[in-house]
């Protein structure tokens, strides 16, 4: 049996277990999804919020578009929904939620939400941002933990050292990791990756005060600040570490070369492990997950949501409603996020069956809520405007690109994209 064929399989039998399944044939409908999710773990994870849906009894119909941060699945939306012809959900989170939502396209679940208790469901920070106007208008699949460092403990052990916390560290490791004949960093020369990158530094090197201020208030006065500037240098000292065939790379091709020992290291969400997963790989034994340097107290945020668009078939939208109910069930929070590499987003759910890497970033996200070291993940959609945000991805990859220009140079572009509305 295939591995797509047994978690429906076992997400039929779990829901029936639970009395989610039952629409008759009069209350079937379809549910088009827009999604992102193409490489190895996240097709399984895509698989099993498909298996939910045709346990309820309705059509899947899927939606997907190539690329891992999503910049192609936006386009296309865009001209689906200009056209009067969007899908029942689509993949979208952070402020842009807000921004779809006031063109009047989104349609309100809190019918949904507040018959499954969302609000107690959810931390705050996390509920809010999938409302317009008190209304929920999304649901969130998963919270991801953006700033990861994965590494290959046997890699390693050859080049005689040990995984960095510290940006010195990082930088002593890299050196002895290309001595010893590995790429020290596997990285993908994409800007959503680019950003990634930048963003580990910011928090880094800077700390949570700084990256609220630069990159989740675009202060002016911080973007241009001397912390600001050595953010930069070390960002930009990372590029020597990387190797030349890394333009153009997709993040999952990237993190193979850490699976294989071609590369020791690679910064990245951890949506990676579930790369590392589907090889086999079991976590502490064949790769270590560690907070990227300087960052162990503080974690930045990436979580998946799905809007709800407005329909007009009333069996669409009842299965729209029940696609929004399946996604926050705590049988669907655990088989999807199992195989996606991300933590529940539902709190106090059982963690029984997740790795060591999940426990530790399902502790650092509730720890860090509680110490305001919770921070959204700019390079992913969940800081600032999209036009702002879009405009300092480019700066930043600029930058990492061109070899003359300066850390300064590099601030002040950053500073006026900044300003982009």
């Amino acid at each position: 049996m295939s591995t797509s064929n047994l978690v429906v399989r076992r997400l039929a039998g779990a829901l029936a277990a639970a009395g989610l399944m039952g629409a008759t044939a009069a209350q079937a409908g379809e549910v088009e999804v827009l999604h992102w999710w193409t490489s190895g773990g996240e097709a399984k994870a895509a698989t099993a919020l498909k298996g939910k849906l045709l346990a309820l009894g309705h059509t899947w119909r899927d939606f997907a578009v190539a690329g891992g941060g999503g910049d192609s699945a936006m386009t296309v939306l865009k001209s689906r929904v200009v056209s009067g012809n969007a899908p029942a959900a689509a993949q979208i989170k952070g402020p842009s939620i807000q921004e779809w939502a006031r063109e009047g396209v989104l349609a309100p679940i809190d019918d949904v939400a507040k018959a499954n208790n969302w609000d107690t469901l959810l931390p705050k920070s996390i509920a809010d941002g999938l409302k317009y106007k008190g209304s929920y208008v999304a649901a969130p699949v998963n919270v991801h933990r953006v700033n990861w460092l994965w590494a290959n403990p046997a890699v390693f052990q050859k080049a005689g050292v040990k995984v960095p916390t510290t940006w010195d560290e990082f930088f002593t490791a890299a050196e002895a990791l290309k001595k010893a004949g590995v790429i020290p960093v596997a990285h993908g020369g994409q800007n959503w990756q680019d950003f990634t990158t930048f963003e580990a530094v910011a928090l880094g090197v800077g700390g949570t005060d700084f990256y609220k201020k630069a990159l989740v208030q675009l202060d002016q006065g911080t973007l241009k600040s001397a912390t600001m500037e050595k953010v930069l240098a070390t960002f930009k000292k990372v590029k020597d570490y990387t190797d030349r065939n890394a333009a153009g790379r997709d993040w999952n091709l990237a993190t193979a070369m850490v699976i294989n020992g071609q590369a020791g290291m690679q910064i990245m969400g951890d949506w990676a492990k579930g790369e590392f997963l589907a090889a086999g790989k079991v976590p502490g034994k064949d790769f270590v997950c560690s907070p990227a340097p300087g960052t162990g107290k503080a974690y930045t945020y990436n979580v998946d949501s799905f809007a709800m668009f407005k329909l007009k078939n009333d069996a669409n939208v009842k299965a729209q409603k029940d696609l929004a109910a399946a996604i926050m069930s705590p049988e669907f929070q655990e088989v999807f996020n199992l195989n996606k590499g991300s933590i529940p987003v539902r709190l106090n759910m059982d963690l029984a069956k997740f790795d060591d890497c999940a426990k530790q970033s399902s502790a650092d996200f509730v720890a860090s809520s509680k110490s305001g070291a919770l921070l959204p993940s700019i390079a992913h959609g969940m800081a600032a405007p999209s036009a702002a945000e879009g405009a300092i991805k480019d700066a930043v990859s600029q930058f990492w690109n061109t070899d003359k220009m300066t850390p300064k140079e590099a601030m002040d572009r950053i500073a006026s994209a900044a300003k982009q509305k």
